[in-house]
């Protein structure tokens, strides 16, 4: 019992959280004594929260996520406008800036001679439109010769996702923003060390603060020492900075450049239902089996390269040209970047939303959406287009769920349909419109995932497997729990007020 205390008393999360609880209080005191005894310094921590405030007027953040720093920041002008210019906004070091814009050539480089342009027209213009965006501002090319595959759940991926890493033969790359030890990531690299041991070359890159609960701080060590090249992103550290805003959230497993899987699911037992943490785990991952792997290998290539500080030629991984398929579709592997200052995944959603015309169709495990996508939202169900949205009924974060329940009223009065999932937890992120677009990813409809993290997702026309995403979700909407307005209009006043607080501070969380 002792030892399990000691274990937890020192574990890195409780020294991380104790070390920023030190700094922030060790902060304010001293703002305190200097203001008392320093009337200079009193008017210079005004000044700061003048500039700070003009700081944030000035940023091109959404409107909501500059309310909330200036409600932190106004009513304390003699510590917020230090706190902001601390860890607030989304300015990187110069140096880093630097080193991503140097990759970010190489990864534009390598996709290039994939990109179509005008050959994009026979899609028609509405597609066209969404394609050449993609090509143009996340430099992520539209691929034909790809055959994508949707699995409804993870307990239906994992045998898959097993059995294409046993068919590896050059090399393995994942990257997950949650990796635990449990019957999903044990079995995964057992296969890992396995082929490993036959030569074939295996990376790994995990988040760090996405993994801070689950993996010892010396992971990286005892993966090289099982023959894994291994990597933490952003190394988590109990300072107060600006670093800690941007976290690695993409799922990316790539076999040989000629097979990849994304979607909504970590590596834990949980997205298996191996687990059962907040009931049934409904989640989502594709397949990628062709042309367009060769995308998300140059993702996962630039992201391994910012890691380490290496400088690769990425044409040494490209496969061979994949056997011409019968027609398939198109299919755009596309990745967000918070460093660009393009929110790639957040116009994604808007220009799908823009497109239908019949109806649209959402998964997302948070509904914490700004005020652009909201609006466009109700526009579409105002117009006549069905809107359904699929959310969780048992929730993992209770102040999350609280903030989702709070976007509910404005979308279910302009005839949005509004879903709980009621077994459990939803984890997929997946839009699908007028059984003609989709798209299968890790973008949640929250402000971390659509302005501050590392995302990825796929896009898809005309394929075949966007009727089995549309039937996937018109399943579970059977399943779940549809929302009435009138209930929402006789909600307890307090209640009423604490959603709406928490809906003022959500882009901060």
């Amino acid at each position: 019992m002792l030892q399990k205390l000691l274990y937890l008393l020192l574990h890195r999360s409780v020294v991380v959280a104790l070390s920023l609880l030190t700094q922030i209080v060790a902060l304010l005191v001293m703002v305190q004594l200097f203001s008392e005894f320093t009337s200079g310094f009193y008017w210079c921590c005004i000044a700061l929260s003048v500039v700070a405030a003009m700081l944030i007027l000035g940023s091109r953040s959404e409107p909501a996520y500059k309310i909330a720093w200036l409600l932190l920041v106004l009513p304390f002008p003699v510590f917020g406008g230090i706190f902001y210019l601390l860890v607030g906004g989304n300015k990187m070091s110069k140096r880093t800036v630097r080193r991503m814009q140097k990759i970010d050539q190489q990864f534009r480089g390598s996709l290039w001679e994939d990109f179509k342009w005008d050959d994009l027209l026979p899609l028609g213009e509405d597609a066209a439109s969404q394609a050449r965006y993609l090509e143009r501002f996340a430099a992520c090319p539209a691929y034909t010769n790809t055959e994508a595959e949707y699995f409804s759940l993870g307990d239906h991926a994992f045998p898959a996702m097993l059995d294409a890493l046993r068919q590896a033969k050059e090399y393995i790359f994942l990257e997950y923003f949650i990796i635990e030890p449990g019957v999903l990531w044990d079995s995964i690299l057992a296969v890992l060390e396995e082929k490993a041991a036959q030569g074939v070359e295996v990376r790994l890159i995990y988040d760090d603060m996405g993994c801070m609960f689950t993996l010892p701080q010396n992971y990286q060590e005892e993966m090289q020492a099982r023959g894994i090249q291994c990597r933490a992103f952003n190394r988590f550290k109990p300072v107060l900075t600006l670093r800690m805003n941007n976290r690695d959230h993409r799922k990316l497993m790539i076999i040989d450049g000629k097979v990849g899987f994304t979607g909504g699911i970590n590596l834990a037992d949980e997205y298996i239902n191996q687990k059962v943490k907040y009931g049934h785990w409904k989640d989502s991952v594709i397949r990628l089996d062709g042309d367009a792997v060769w995308s998300m290998t140059v993702m996962f290539l630039s992201m391994w390269d910012y890691c380490c500080g290496w400088e690769e030629d990425f044409s040494l991984f490209r496969p061979a040209p994949s056997p011409v398929r019968p027609w398939c579709g198109y299919v755009q592997p596309y990745t967000d970047t918070p460093l660009d200052q393009e929110a790639v995944g957040q116009t994604v959603y808007l220009n799908m939303i823009g497109k239908a015309r019949k109806y649209i169709y959402i998964t997302t495990p948070y509904l914490i959406i700004d005020v652009a996508t909201n609006t466009a939202l109700c526009n579409a169900a105002k117009s006549g287009v069905r809107v359904c949205i699929l959310t969780p009924h048992i929730p993992d974060k209770r102040y999350v769920f609280e903030v989702t329940r709070a976007h509910y009223p404005p979308l279910l009065e302009a005839g949005v349909e509004i879903y709980e999932y009621t077994p459990g937890f939803v984890h997929a992120k997946n839009f699908v419109v007028d059984d003609r677009f989709a798209t299968v990813g890790t973008v949640n409809l929250d402000y971390r995932s659509l302005f501050l993290h590392f995302e990825d997702g796929i896009w898809l026309c005309d394929a075949p497997c966007i009727q089995d995403i549309r039937r996937d979700i018109e399943a579970t909407i059977a399943q779940s729990q549809p929302i009435s307005l009138r209930k929402w209009q006789h909600l307890n006043p307090l209640l009423v007020l604490y959603r709406n607080i928490l809906r003022l501070f959500a882009p901060l969380m």
